[in-house]
């Protein structure tokens, strides 16, 4: 049964009932592909290559989130001087490319107007399956660029397309939007926080 499945009297139950399925949630995050994700990542800022990523709707909101904590967030502090590029922050080149093409080709154009060997993808998408995600997660896998898919619900095409699945086992969309905002934070908070000295790391706020 999905969540809510009831119609709560008041917004205590509801409350403690939320955080218990955000800690089931969260818990269900396979570590083993946390940490390869984590290792893609440093690789790809080590070596300067750019990190794309691409969602819709609060799926966006994250993507847009996710370039400001990488790209100013890693490298306060470091050495790392991260690229990451979100394909869903420029409206104006959104809606060209919907307007004068299809919109399922918003994100998989500038893939192919900007995207080199060696970058790599992260796609945020609670189903997995949004065709414009789809198109751009197949593109980047076919033309060397590494993905990595943050999921939901039951993954979607894209949980079998990427090389990386951070899959999250929900079927709400505020619970599964939390765990992907959850990861995108960790991922830029330990990456930062293995190129800082333990002194430092004790004296920072992140």
């Amino acid at each position: 049964m999905t969540f809510p499945n009831q119609d709560y009297s008041n917004i205590r139950a509801f409350t403690d009932d939320y955080f218990d399925k955000l800690a089931s949630a969260a818990a269900s995050v396979d570590r083993d592909w946390l940490e390869a994700a984590c290792e893609l990542l440093s690789q790809a800022f080590s070596r300067r290559a750019t990190v794309f990523v691409c969602g819709n709707g609060g799926s966006a909101a994250i993507s847009n989130h996710l370039r400001c904590d990488y790209l100013k967030g890693i490298q306060t502090d470091t050495e790392l001087r991260p690229k990451v590029i979100s394909l869903s922050s420029n409206i104006e080149t959104i809606t060209a490319i919907g307007n004068d093409m299809n919109f399922s080709e918003i994100f998989v154009y500038q893939l192919r107007t900007q995207a080199e060997k060696g970058d790599v993808l992260i796609t945020v998408s609670s189903s997995g399956d949004s065709e414009n995600i789809v198109q751009a997660c197949r593109w980047a896998s076919e033309n060397s660029v590494s993905t990595i898919a943050m999921t939901g619900f039951s993954g979607g095409r894209t949980s079998a397309v990427a090389n990386i699945n951070l899959h999250v086992e929900g079927d709400n969309y505020g619970i599964i939007e939390d765990v992907h905002q959850s990861l995108m934070h960790i991922l830029a908070q330990y990456v930062r926080q293995t190129h800082m000295t333990p002194v430092m790391i004790s004296e920072r706020v992140f």
